[in-house]
């Protein structure tokens, strides 16, 4: 039994470190072509500059109506049984199974050649080729990361809480907003940065949505895909550095809220 136990043990871990190792070399490959030179030049041009703080805004207003919408929906589909509840729930992973060009195609037809799509793109003073189009693009694929973790977080919580909650004179609202949504916060945080993180990496249905108009939808990708197309190497490099770094963060935020959740839970 030992035996078995050791060789499980060193067959997981060596599996493990194949692919371990392959992001290492990923990692390093782009890591070392990045020189300070290069890096100081990245950070004071003004396409770079302009390409983090749009990337930045569009990423964050994309989560926080992800949030808005995202949240409740979740709730609803963790707490209520109602008609059609199994093709909903599916239908929420449809942004994260199709690929991101086919999403930002559809959106495109949505927007450009339907009656109502049309309509919201006039109340919003146009949606195609502009930077509300990757707004749209970054919300349509990123909020299904929202639903999902609070979703899972949600079924954890017992409802009794809330029941007891509104024995004691709360309303329902009021015993959502007080009880489960506190007790929720961590995994909705993992979710959000999750989909702030899915937000501004999105290329291919921002593309197809908003184009790729330099210094008007220059979002980090798109930045890094205008310089390869220019044959600006170096800067591309610099910039996918940059995507690294935030990336790193991200994941290291997102490991440190599942911890400290899980030391008070």
């Amino acid at each position: 039994m030992r035996f078995i136990n050791d060789s499980l043990k060193f067959s997981s871990m060596l599996l493990m470190s194949v692919f371990i190792s392959m992001v290492l070399f990923v990692l390093i490959s782009i890591l070392g072509s990045v020189t300070p030179e290069t890096l100081k030049m990245a950070i004071f041009s003004s396409e770079v500059q302009f390409a983090i703080q749009f990337s930045l805004m569009t990423a964050t207003i994309a989560t926080t109506l992800g949030l808005i919408i995202g949240v409740p929906a979740a709730y609803a589909l963790a707490r209520y049984d109602f008609r059609g509840k199994n093709l909903i729930d599916a239908m929420v992973e449809v942004p994260v199974v199709i690929p991101p060009l086919i999403s930002g195609f559809a959106l495109l037809v949505f927007f450009g050649n339907t009656i109502f799509g049309q309509a919201i793109s006039e109340q919003l003073k146009g949606i195609l080729f502009t930077p509300k189009g990757v707004i749209v693009a970054q919300f349509f694929v990123a909020t299904p990361f929202i639903v999902r973790t609070s979703k899972s977080v949600f079924e954890k919580i017992d409802s009794k809480y809330e029941y007891i909650a509104q024995s004691l004179g709360a309303g329902k609202i009021e015993s959502f907003f007080k009880i489960s949504l506190p007790m929720a916060k961590n995994g909705i945080l993992a979710g959000m940065f999750l989909a702030w993180a899915r937000s501004i990496g999105e290329f291919g249905a921002t593309m197809m949505v908003a184009g790729a108009t330099k210094m008007k939808t220059e979002t980090l990708p798109v930045a890094v895909f205008l310089n390869i197309s220019l044959g600006n190497i170096d800067m591309a490099l610099t910039i996918a550095f940059v995507f690294l770094m935030v990336a790193l963060i991200i994941l290291m935020t997102i490991r440190t809220i599942a911890n400290y959740g899980s030391k008070y839970t």
